[in-house]
């Protein structure tokens, strides 16, 4: 027991008593409330940025070590050879060597890189000084300092994101080869006109202010040990429609959960800068953040950013591909991944004037017509930090906008509202225009220069909402309205959150902060409750039982709430995945039927395919001396869906709840293994709601009928200027990733509850409170 807790103190983040540092001009004073954010004040800017840099470290530089380690190939120096494929993967997509071109064109006397670096000066010295944090132990990783590339190189993990464009395209052209162009018609790859759009409104000028290759990929990024960035809701209330006349902006950005949980909140103060702010482990600016005059939050734009080019090697000469202009000779790229436990591994692919080739990446896909990748983070000029600086350093509306057109990717949607009653939501991304015909979610020609772009886009022709008449902005990631005369391509999610968001939105006019926490939490699904309506039309009553006939009766009455007690939600998804399974998986085969599984498409065909009366996916291409129907796929998929409840929970179907099958883990990479789980992961939990709602549970459909979560708001915020100094948020665990430390789990309760809490920034509230205060002084 000594021993124990003697480890446990000395591997404990140092929350209070004194610490010095190097290069500090004057003392820095660290208040940590209750739920272990600090709040930093200093007397200079960079002295605040220097202390966030350590205390940031002290309880996330494990977290800082994977970010950084994804995009220059070297998790399988942490993990072993397992991970191979994935930092081959990440290495082709260039993110490193991107990193490393902006570095060298930096000018390192910039404001911006001057904080950087104080901020990375905080974590080398903790790095250096302070303890080392379990996960070193356990995986043997040797301490190295950081430096502004890997800041850059997490930035870029960032900007790839989601990897829709990854695991969709190659599907959608082994489809088109394998089955038709027939077969696309109900698979939702366009846009729908009578979807909810993000509706776009611009003051005038005097107001403004291959089937392997997508196999491999969806593998690969199976194995990444990190949550990848997923969707998100925020929307923003004008002053005309709170019942306190000031602006409300509300944000809960969705990304895989996992623990430690995304973000780090901190709130730093200085004479002539405050910010309260969510932090990534490695990056000095917060992405979300408020102070008394303005308030920023982030979904994911969810562009098409990425296209595919199948090129044309010449066959009597490997080292050269077609262009428009003739033969030209492949770039050669040569990378080496370090092992645990083994021989370091050198591997080489090769480039065209698009990007990387992705054949032979992955022995698998070798020897295929080479796939080249066109990234739009790559191939333009990385200001995106710049972009940060910018938004955190805005006074106003003119200079947040001022700052993003520097975000080229990813691409994200920012939303804003300030004390003066603004509001506005802004798409940033460097778009560009395409040929007409040109469809993008298809592998493209790279040899004839008919697929390419044909302009890039000023940043004022991008989708945005600046104090619209509406008197409210919002996103959930679902198609922006017309824009350049054209519906951007991309890959966004269904219109169940928006049409939700808008509903609830649009008749109210005296919002306030409790309201918008609870509207934050809402779990009812307009749009699954009309798919049961329309698929109970198809039900042949006659052929079924007394307790069949129970459970549609019970399902047909549903209104789309999901409680964790509900038993309707739970019929729903089974009866969903049986009927996606038996509508597509025949004509597909499981290794295809799983991959249209991880892509956005099948959330956008659920509601339509439910609408339709006629569709070639609903004939079962195994029988040949019938032609099954949507009635018949229907009733079938009901069937098979009580059955499986009833050998999973027994016939009595109080039994069947929602929590039984929906649960919530954050899973630590090392929490993988068994002995370890306990002490690292933190649930599971059986948790409400589900996928596609507001307060978005998200899982994947699979054949155990168990939906473990695997992505929801990575944090859930509410900024009210009527009284900004009580604005809430919660975190998904905690704010320290140090399992010893008492804030690594100690909000995991309120947030599966729905519970809220003050995001403090009056000082002499803070001292009042203080749980602890760590003194930073300039190293002797």
């Amino acid at each position: 027991m000594l021993i124990g807790a003697i480890v446990i103190f000395l591997l404990s983040p140092k929350y209070s008593g004194e610490q010095e540092l190097s290069n500090l001009k004057d003392k820095v004073e660290v208040y940590y409330d209750s739920y272990g954010i600090p709040h930093i004040y200093a007397q200079e800017e960079e002295d605040a940025y220097r202390s966030l840099g350590y205390v940031h470290a002290q309880d996330r530089l494990w977290q800082m070590e994977l970010l950084r380690r994804i995009a220059e190939g070297k998790l399988s120096q942490m993990f072993g050879e397992e991970l191979v494929d994935t930092d081959k993967f990440f290495l082709s997509l260039g993110i490193d060597d991107a990193s490393q071109k902006t570095v060298d064109q930096l000018d390192f006397n910039a404001p911006m890189v001057k904080l950087a670096q104080a901020y990375l000066d905080g974590v080398n010295q903790f790095l250096k000084e302070g303890p080392t944090p379990v996960e070193f132990y356990l995986t043997g990783i040797e301490k190295r300092p950081f430096t502004i590339k890997d800041i850059h190189n997490t930035m870029g993990y960032m900007a790839f994101s989601f990897a829709m464009a990854h695991k969709t395209d190659p599907l959608l052209t082994n489809i088109k080869n394998k089955l038709g162009q027939e077969y696309l018609r109900d698979l939702e790859i366009d846009v729908d006109s009578s979807t909810t759009f993000i509706k776009n409104f611009k003051p005038s000028s005097k107001d403004r202010l291959n089937n392997q290759m997508a196999t491999r990929v969806h593998e690969v990024l199976n194995k990444l040990p990190l949550p990848l960035f997923e969707g998100s809701n925020s929307w923003v209330i004008g002053t005309q429609k709170t019942k306190n006349g000031k602006v409300i902006l509300a944000n809960d950005p969705h990304i895989g959960f996992a623990q430690p949980s995304v973000w780090y909140e901190a709130h730093l103060s200085t004479p002539n800068y405050e910010k309260y702010g969510y932090h990534m482990a490695g990056i000095p600016f917060p992405l979300l953040g408020h102070d008394r005059k303005l308030a920023y939050g982030i979904t994911m734009f969810e562009n098409d950013d990425i296209d595919f080019y199948y090129e044309e090697e010449n066959p009597s000469d490997p080292t050269t591909y077609k262009t428009p202009n003739g033969w030209e000779k492949y770039e050669e790229v040569t990378k080496t991944i370090p092992i645990k436990n083994g021989e370091d591994i050198s591997f080489s692919y090769k480039k065209t004037a698009h990007g990387p080739i992705l054949n032979g990446i992955i022995e698998e896909v070798n020897g295929e017509q080479p796939i080249a990748m066109s990234w739009i983070y790559t191939k333009m000029e990385n200001k995106v930090m710049e972009a940060l600086y910018g938004i955190t350093h805005a006074q106003n509306l003119f200079e947040f906008q001022e700052a993003l057109p520097k975000i080229h990717a990813p691409g994200l949607n920012l939303m804003y509202g300030d004390a003066a009653g603004n509001i506005a939501w802004f798409a940033s991304a460097q778009l560009y225009k395409m040929p007409d015909g040109t469809h993008t979610k298809f592998i493209l020609d790279g040899s004839s220069g008919k697929d390419e772009p044909l302009e890039y886009l000023d940043f004022s022709e991008n989708p945005m909402a600046i104090n619209p008449p509406w008197n409210y902005v919002y996103s959930a990631n679902n198609q922006p309205d017309s824009i350049a005369g054209m519906l951007y391509p991309g890959y966004y999610l269904p219109e169940n959150r928006a049409k939700r968001i808008v509903k609830l939105l649009e008749p109210k006019n005296d919002w306030t902060k409790d309201d918008v926490e609870a509207m934050l939490l809402d779990g009812v699904s307009d749009v699954n409750a009309e798919i049961v309506t329309d698929l109970a039309k198809l039900m042949d009553v006659s052929q079924l039982d007394k307790s069949e006939i129970m459970a549609l009766d019970k399902i047909s009455a549903w209104k789309g709430e999901n409680e964790i007690d509900s038993i309707a939600p739970t019929i729903y998804h089974r009866w969903i995945y049986a009927l996606l399974k038996n509508t597509f998986e025949d004509e597909l085969g499981p290794e295809m039927f799983q991959q249209l599984l991880s892509t956005h498409l099948h959330k956008r065909m659920i509601a339509p395919m439910a609408k339709k009366e006629n569709s070639i996916w609903f004939d079962d291409i195994h029988t040949t001396d019938t032609v099954e129907n949507k009635t018949n796929r229907v009733n079938h998929a009901f069937k098979m869906a009580l059955k499986s409840l009833e050998a999973d929970f027994g016939p009595n179907k109080k039994k069947w709840t929602w929590g039984k099958v929906h649960t919530l883990e954050h899973e630590h990479p090392i929490g993988k293994m068994k002995a370890l789980r306990s002490f690292f992961n933190v649930g599971p939990f059986p948790i409400g709601a589900t996928r596609e709602v507001i307060n978005n549970m998200a899982f994947r459909y699979n054949e155990t009928g168990k939906y473990p979560v695997t992505s929801g708001p990575s944090t859930r915020r509410v900024i009210d200027f009527s009284d900004v100094e009580n604005s809430t948020s919660i975190l998904p665990t905690g704010q320290s990733g140090n399992p010893f430390s008492k804030h690594y789990k100690d909000q995991a309760k309120m947030f599966n509850k729905g519970e809220f809490r003050k995001m403090m920034m009056n000082k002499e509230e803070i001292i009042r409170t203080k749980k602890s205060l760590l003194t930073i002084k300039p190293k002797q």
